[in-house]
C-alpha cells in the first residue's frame, strides 16, 4: 500500500504516551491539520492541552514509539491491501469520527470499499448456546445479503457465528453482499483467540479486520473493552443475539447508546442465563428483534434479502393459530438443519421462530442445538 506523506506524523501522534484521541481531536481541531500540530510551539499546544501533552508532542519520540513507527510503514510495504486509516484519509469511517472518540490511526486489512456500505453491529456472548450460534449466523447471512456489511469483534461465540454467516453470503453473491468487517483488540498481525486463524484469514480475504492497537500487541484485558466503541461506532445500530448479564456486549450496548445509535436485542426463554443481558437490555428499552428484517426496515438499511424478506417469524398457521413449524417438531430431538429442510422456510425465521415457540411453552432446547416438543402438563 502506498505510504501518504502525513502517515508517519499520525503514527508518531498515535504513539505518543499521554494523548488521548479526545486531546488529539481538539489539538487538530485548534490547529487545522497533523503537518500544523507538529510545527506549533511548545506554548501554542500546552495552550490547548497543557504543557505534558506539549513537551510529549515537541520531543523527539522514545525508542518504544520509533520501533512503533517503523513497523508500522514496514508492513504498510508488505501488501496492498494493508493500508493505515487516519483522520486525513478518505476511507476513515465517517461515523466513528463523528463519534468524538475515534482512534488517531486504524490499521486495516482487506476490502476498504466495505467502509462505505451501511454497517450492522452484532454481539453477544463467548459462551452461547447452540441456538444463539444458530441465530448468529442465519441474521448476519441475512443482512449481508441485503449490501449491509456485519460488524463484530472476532471473539468466540455469537461473534465469530456473525462473521461466518455473512460471509456465507458474500461468497454466493460476492457483487451485492455486504460481507463483514472484525474489529480486533490485539495488534493487527495477532489473531486471537487462535481458534479463528480460519476465520481471520476469511475475513481479511472477503471482508475487512480493523485495529487500532500497534503491531504485535498482544491479547491484553483492557483492551477488549475499549475496542467496543469501534464496533458501534462503524455501524448504524448494535444488535444484541444472545448475552448474560456479564457478557461484555453489553459495554458495546451501552456505547452504542452513548453515541445515539439504535440498540436491538433478540428475545429468548425467560429459564436461560444465556438470555438475561437481552431481557435486561430490552426492559432499558432496546427494540425487541423477532426477524433480520425487523432491523433492516428499523434503520432503513436497504432492500431486504430474500432470506430475511420472508414472511414473519410469527407467521400462524389460521386452522391451529400456531406457528407452522410446530407441525414439524416431535417429541424425538430435531437439529434446526432438519427443521429446515423439512419445512422449507429460511435459517433465520426457523431459529427465530424456535425461539417464540421456546417462549410460548410448546418446544424446549436440548444441549447441542437440538430441539423437541414439550409435552403438555395434566391439569390437577
Amino acid at each position: 500500500m502506498t505510504i501518504h506523506a502525513d502517515d508517519p506524523l499520525f503514527l508518531r501522534l498515535a504513539f505518543t504516551r499521554g494523548v488521548s484521541a479526545r486531546v488529539a481531536h481538539k489539538l487538530l481541531s485548534e490547529l487545522g491539520d497533523i503537518n500544523t500540530l507538529f510545527a506549533a510551539s511548545t506554548g501554542t499546544i500546552a495552550g490547548i492541552a497543557g504543557d505534558a501533552v506539549a513537551r510529549a508532542l515537541t520531543t523527539a519520540p522514545d525508542g518504544t514509539a520509533a520501533s512503533l513507527i517503523d513497523a508500522a510503514l514496514a508492513w504498510l510495504n508488505e501488501a496492498e491491501d494493508q493500508h493505515l486509516l487516519t483522520w486525513a484519509h478518505p476511507a476513515f469511517p465517517a461515523l466513528l469520527l463523528e463519534s468524538g472518540d475515534a482512534p488517531v490511526i486504524l490499521f486495516a486489512k482487506g476490502r476498504l470499499d466495505l467502509l462505505e456500505r451501511p454497517a450492522l453491529a452484532m454481539v453477544g456472548s463467548r459462551n452461547c448456546s447452540q441456538g444463539g450460534t444458530d441465530t448468529a449466523e442465519a441474521f448476519a447471512e441475512a443482512f449481508s445479503a441485503s449490501g449491509v456489511t456485519v460488524v463484530s469483534g472476532l471473539a468466540q461465540g455469537i461473534d465469530a457465528a456473525a462473521h461466518a454467516g455473512a460471509l456465507r453470503a458474500a461468497a454466493k453473491q460476492s457483487a451485492t453482499a455486504g460481507s463483514t468487517i472484525a474489529v480486533v483488540g490485539t495488534g493487527i498481525d495477532r489473531v486471537y483467540p487462535a481458534k479463528n486463524k480460519v476465520l481471520a484469514h476469511s475475513i481479511a480475504e472477503q471482508g475487512l479486520i480493523l485495529s487500532e492497537y500497534p503491531l504485535g500487541t498482544p491479547p491484553l484485558a483492557e483492551n477488549f473493552p475499549r475496542r467496543n466503541r469501534i464496533i458501534s461506532g462503524l455501524a448504524r445500530g448494535v444488535l444484541v443475539v444472545e448475552a448474560s448479564m456479564a457478557s461484555g456486549s453489553l459495554i458495546t450496548a451501552r456505547l452504542a447508546g452513548e453515541q445515539g445509535r439504535e440498540v436491538f436485542a433478540i428475545p429468548g426463554s425467560i429459564h436461560s442465563t444465556f438470555h438475561k443481558g437481552c431481557h435486561h437490555l430490552i426492559k432499558q428499552g432496546a427494540k425487541l428483534v423477532e426477524t433480520a428484517q425487523d432491523v433492516i426496515e428499523e434503520l432503513q438499511l436497504g432492500a431486504a434479502s430474500s432470506a430475511a424478506a420472508g414472511q414473519s417469524a410469527a407467521t400462524v398457521n389460521e386452522a391451529t393459530g400456531m406457528s407452522p413449524l410446530l407441525e414439524y417438531i416431535e417429541h424425538t430431538p430435531i437439529d434446526v438443519d432438519a427443521l429446515v429442510a423439512r419445512s422449507s422456510l429460511p435459517i433465520d425465521q426457523v431459529v427465530t421462530e424456535l425461539t417464540l415457540l421456546e417462549l410460548a411453552g410448546n418446544v424446549e432446547s436440548l444441549p447441542g442445538g437440538l430441539w423437541q416438543r414439550r409435552a403438555k402438563r395434566e391439569r390437577a
